[in-house]
Formats: structure tokens, C-alpha cells, sequence
């Protein structure tokens, strides 16, 4: 059985190494020349196919073809633009992509806080409506309602302190939807 196991292992070595060279010799240049047709290459594109038309390229050399020494005299301003784009083009960085995502959690974060406390300030809302609803009918119902002072007292309410309190219960219900 280890014999068998050691000719799996020759073969396998024997096929990557066979393999390397052919990988390295495959066409690095992949465009899409004026007809439409894709095109393979070692060597890069004329200079007529713009670089938005270069599907592949080697990772060190450049997509597009090195300008002329005649255009080394553009302005600053254009090269600045041109940073601008390049760096617009460029798919982001590592660091680029976790501040964006730690971006998104952050305002995620504040999202759903806010959301909470706009869940509380409805709950106490609705809860306060409720009590203001359930104090007005017990006035309304004319029954003898009473309080306790700090001394752990009963006092009854008077008629001014009915209509007080009736009042207060009438604005706090009139800030609420039924």
C-alpha cells in the first residue's frame, strides 16, 4: 500500500513540475482589439487600444502605454487630477475597506440606538397616555378620590383639585393619538 501511495505522490510531482513552465508562458496580455475580438498576447497592446479595453495585464506593468516625453509638460493641475482618477479607479485598499466598514457599523450603531429610544420614548408615551386616560375616567365617574402625603396621610381631593387634575389629564390626552 505505501508503494502505491508513493507512485500517487511521484505522479502528482511529476504533473506540477511538468505544468510550472506552461504556466508561466501563458499570455499575460488579454485585450479587446477595434473589431470586438478578444486578443492574447505576451507582448502589450498597440497604443491605440485605451485602457479601458485591457482585460489583463501583468501585475508590474502598466496598463496603459508610457505617454510621450512632449506631454511631461502638462501642468500640475492635470497630474493632480490624474491621481484623482487613478486613485478612483484602483479597487480600495485594505485600510480603506475596514474604515468603510467600520463607517457602517458606526452609523448601523447610531441607527439602532436611535431607534431605540425612539421604541422607549413611544412605550412611555403610550404609557403615560394610558395612566392620564385611566385618571380621567375615575374623575369623571364622580367617585371620592384620594392622595397620601408625606406622613403616609389620606386626603381627600377637594373640587379645585379635581378640576386641576382634570385639566392636566385633558392636555396630557390631547398630545395623544388615539
Amino acid at each position: 500500500m505505501k508503494h502505491s501511495q508513493f507512485h500517487l505522490l511521484a505522479g502528482a510531482l511529476l504533473a506540477a513540475a511538468l505544468t510550472a513552465p506552461a504556466a508561466h508562458a501563458q499570455s499575460p496580455y488579454i485585450w479587446i482589439d477595434d473589431k470586438g475580438m478578444k486578443q492574447l498576447s505576451d507582448q502589450p497592446p498597440p497604443p491605440s487600444v485605451p485602457p479601458n479595453r485591457i482585460l489583463r495585464a501583468p501585475r508590474n506593468a502598466p496598463i496603459a502605454p508610457a505617454p510621450a516625453a512632449d506631454s511631461t509638460a502638462a501642468p500640475a493641475a492635470d497630474s493632480d487630477k490624474a491621481a484623482a482618477d487613478d486613485r478612483a479607479k484602483r479597487p480600495p485598499t485594505l485600510a480603506e475597506r475596514n474604515a468603510d466598514f467600520k463607517k457602517r457599523q458606526a452609523e448601523a450603531a447610531s441607527a439602532s440606538e436611535k431607534a431605540a429610544q425612539e421604541a422607549a420614548q413611544k412605550s412611555a408615551q403610550a404609557a403615560n397616555c394610558e395612566s392620564a386616560r385611566s385618571d380621567q375616567a375615575a374623575l369623571d365617574s364622580g367617585m371620592r378620590m384620594s392622595t397620601f402625603d408625606k406622613e403616609g396621610q389620606r386626603s381627600y381631593l377637594t373640587d379645585a383639585q379635581r378640576a386641576e387634575r382634570s385639566k392636566q389629564n385633558k392636555a396630557i390626552l390631547a398630545g395623544c393619538a388615539r
